[in-house]
């Protein structure tokens, strides 16, 4: 099975690429921290524009109705670039749990809309529903609008995690569908996290010099970041096959194999998102940790992306389980 992505989708990654490069994504990240969410919409605005927001809508609702390969493609970059916010929830959770609902779909592909999701009980908190203008709650078979309740500390400053309620509306969805894509969007986001990290810390290896040497010179940080590099390239292409999967049983229930890829995917992310994050803070040392320096805004998503929308512990059993 061929995994390369084609021009078109190399190409859309670079416009997202080009685009976050130039938005100033930390200073909104550190600004939606402190409770300033305008820079951080002003990032999601830029998105709508691009048609980040509008890939999972069904085209009827205005939307693309992209090829999950697409939207992994597109995630990934957000992750790269540490964008703030219910990325997952919004881009690609909310589309599935939304089923038929056309205004809000198209609320959604047009940036008009961000959503936030839970879903118990590997879910069970929703991030930033104090920010979403939709929130909903996937349980017990059913999905339902919901409301803001206690908020809860976060190791991301970035990513508040909120008890909600339902209250009232309730409708029929495809929840086991929407709960792969949000262990998949989390598992493009991990890896693109992960890409940033090595890239920053190869790029002050070269710089950061000791005893008359840069450090990059030396071979202890030769391997380290090659070692990073080499499970960030064996963990996209399960990513990129878990998106398969999801595409194979696009049109009905979802194939046998589906739930393995996507835990292997989320599993191999989450490792090798964490083995950068080490790597990159042991290149850097302690100022890597510092607030002043951008590597902590990835270093402390990192650690909250691994157990959202299932622990490592929970998507290796159900790879065990599947074999």
């Amino acid at each position: 099975m061929k995994f390369d992505l084609d021009q078109e989708q190399r190409d859309f990654a670079a416009s997202i690429d080009a685009a976050l490069g130039a938005a100033d994504t930390p200073g909104a990240v550190r600004a939606w921290s402190q409770g300033d969410p305008e820079p951080g919409r002003r990032v999601w605005n830029q998105l709508s524009e691009l048609g980040v927001t509008a890939l999972a809508v069904p085209e009827e609702f205005d939307g693309i109705g992209a090829h999950p390969v697409d939207l992994v493609v597109a995630i990934e970059a957000l992750g790269r670039w540490c964008v703030p916010g219910p990325v997952v929830e919004s881009i690609a959770v909310a589309p599935t749990l939304l089923a038929d609902q056309g205004e809000r779909l198209a609320g959604l592909a047009a940036g008009e809309l961000i959503a936030t999701v839970a879903l118990p009980p590997h879910t069970p908190r929703a991030v930033d529903a104090d920010r979403a203008d939709l929130v909903l709650l996937a349980d017990n078979g059913r999905v339902s609008t919901a409301q803001a309740g206690t908020r809860h500390a976060s190791v991301d400053p970035s990513r508040g995690v909120f008890d909600i309620t339902a209250n009232g509306e309730t409708w029929d969805a495809d929840i086991a569908r929407a709960y792969e894509l949000g262990a998949l969007g989390t598992a493009a986001q991990l890896i693109g996290a992960g890409q940033a990290m090595l890239d920053t810390a190869v790029e002050y290896a070269k710089q950061r010099t000791q005893f008359g040497r840069v450090i990059g010179g030396y071979q202890a940080i030769k391997h380290k970041l090659a070692d990073v590099h080499i499970a960030l390239e064996l963990a996209r292409p399960l990513v990129y096959g878990a998106a398969l999967s999801l595409a194979d049983s696009a049109a009905g229930p979802l194939l046998a194999d589906t739930a393995r890829d996507v835990s292997a995917a989320k599993v191999a992310a989450s490792d090798a998102a964490l083995l950068a994050a080490h790597s990159a803070l042991q290149t850097h040392g302690a100022i890597g940790f510092t607030s002043e320096c951008d590597l902590s805004l990835w270093l402390l998503r990192v650690q909250a992306l691994r157990p959202a929308w299932g622990d490592p512990t929970a998507h290796r059993r159900r790879v065990l389980e599947a074999i």
